[in-house]
């Protein structure tokens, strides 16, 4: 036992040893997000209604997953001068392919692309992005990477040795072309954020939005871009940025994209003309000109602990939520309100406002640790006359199902709704880690009528086929729907409840 033990540090050593160090970047121009012009579909789309609607901007909530992966690669396609995109994860699966493809052909137009990532997830896929960032028309930028580009050690051994900067990722998610039109919300790029899965599908949200807030959108991700935490993949890996790699990669997409083009999804969509219908206004746009575009400082992840500039997204919505009337809505997947936020809830609640709080299961939670932190606290809400609703991970209905067919199902969405007239929607969970470790950012906008439309998804998806209503009965928990009720968290095997248990036990609030 002892000579496995000393073994194991010998490893460790060695990884400690061997990972490299990240170095400083060098000083570089900062770029800027090309201005809109008249010349491009999306120009000629747009700037006339802009110019019936001056000083406000429209909005659309993006709820079906199809409906988002449509609006990305219309935007894609009709795009002439710029897209840029930010992102938490890119998959290379079906959606994400498809959509790396689509990037590359506008490129080949002459568009400008900007594809800026958290490497968290990248540095697993550094092949592909190198040999991305080796077309002419492309630029690739990673945030806040690991020195070692590839390996176990490496990654174990960097992470340790740097776990305070490592720990903290860009959690954001833009998609912006032509500065006309941009969507923003809590969608990575990947088949479980577009209902392209046959397992698991996210329930999310975006916002498709046009006008003066798509211009905020691109100074924040101008900012990330510039940030010194942003590194170029030349500066990270430059044997990977190579004209030989983006040939073989071209020669692998186009036909991965092939096969994605006669898929049941691709089939699904052809006939899916969200963008053009959104401008032409055959689909239901708001526009309103009180709304917010509101992002955390890049600089966020080198930030000191007290430093209270830290969560510029979480400043922006407690006050917001602390000046509820009537009703408040959250909808939140990784929910761990901490002492502050569930006092403010309660005090809600106590004070005659409606609170309602729909969250992940612990089954259906993708991430069962967050449970832990989350169950510490919802029996005092509920006492405290906060209303609590756990979705279930495999919806009731064939409606419900994939376009392959029956499916599991997880929260993604990040919004509240307040009083019927203000709403939120962004990357921004309500818990700590958004709160103090990971970038994020989000959208507020005042308008009855997409607040009702919020209130009216989550009315939909608190039903009792897609989730379980939490109740106190007996002085204990209860989960209830239309058919059955039980007395702990329902259907969870006992690896999740071991997770969550050995969390809340260990007090890792902070980290989740």
């Amino acid at each position: 036992m002892h000579g496995v033990l000393r073994l194991l540090a010998c490893v460790l050593l060695i990884g400690l040893q061997a990972c490299a160090q990240l170095e400083p970047l060098p000083e570089r121009a900062a770029e800027s997000a090309i201005p809109p012009s008249e010349d491009s579909p999306l120009d000629q789309a747009t700037s006339s209604l802009e110019a019936q609607h001056a000083g406000e901007s429209a909005f659309r909530l993006v709820v079906e997953g199809p409906e988002a992966f449509a609006a990305r690669v219309q935007s894609a396609r009709m795009a002439a001068r710029s897209l840029d995109v930010q992102t938490y994860i890119w998959h290379a699966d079906l959606t994400g392919i498809f959509i790396a493809n689509e990037l590359i052909a506008a490129a080949d137009r002459g568009v400008r692309v900007r594809v800026l990532l958290d490497d968290l997830d990248a540095r697993a896929k550094n092949a592909g992005f190198g040999a991305l960032a080796a077309h002419p028309n492309i630029d690739v930028r990673l945030f806040n990477p690991f020195a070692s580009r590839a390996g176990v050690l490496g990654f174990l051994g960097e992470g340790i040795r740097s776990f305070r900067r490592i720990n903290r990722r860009m959690h954001n998610k833009s998609w912006i072309a032509d500065n006309r039109l941009a969507i923003v919300g809590g969608r990575n790029v990947g088949d479980e954020y577009f209902g392209a899965s046959d397992e698991v599908n996210f329930v999310d949200l975006d916002f498709a939005m046009i006008g003066p807030v798509v211009r905020d959108a691109s100074f924040a991700f101008d900012a990330y871009w510039n940030s010194t935490s942003a590194y170029p993949m030349e500066a990270l890996d430059p044997k990977a940025v190579d004209e030989a790699a983006l040939q073989k990669l071209r020669m692998a997409l186009r036909a991965r994209s092939t096969e994605a083009e006669n898929s049941r999804y691709a089939v699904s969509l052809r006939s899916n003309d969200t963008i053009r219908r959104m401008m032409s206004g055959d689909v239901a746009i708001e526009w309103s000109g009180t709304y917010r575009f509101i992002a955390d400082d890049p600089a966020k992840v080198t930030m000191e602990e007290e430093d209270a500039a830290r969560s510029q997204v979480g400043a922006a919505i407690a006050p917001i939520a602390r000046s509820t009337e009537t009703d408040l809505v959250i909808i939140s997947p990784y929910f761990v309100p901490g002492e502050a936020g569930s006092q403010l809830l309660m005090e809600l609640a106590r004070a005659g406002k409606r609170v309602d709080v729909l969250t992940n299961s612990l089954v259906a939670n993708d991430v069962a640790a967050v449970h832990g932190g989350y169950s510490r606290y919802r029996k005092r809400l509920l006492e405290g006359g906060v209303q609590l609703w756990e979705l279930k991970p495999v919806f009731g209905s064939t409606a419900d199902a994939s376009l392959f067919g029956s499916s599991g199902a997880s929260l993604h969405t990040k919004a509240l709704a307040v009083d019927g007239k203000t709403i939120f929607v962004g990357s921004y969970n309500l818990d700590p880690r958004s709160t103090w470790l990971n970038c994020e950012q989000g959208v507020l906008v005042e308008n009855a009528t997409l607040a009702n439309q919020l209130e009216a998804i989550f009315a939909n998806q608190t039903l009792g086929r897609r989730a379980w209503r939490v109740t106190i009965a007996g002085g204990g928990l209860r989960w209830s729907d239309d058919y059955e009720s039980f007395d702990s968290d329902p259907r969870a095997g006992l690896g999740r409840r071991f997770q969550a248990w050995l969390t809340r036990v260990l007090r890792l609030e902070a980290q989740l």
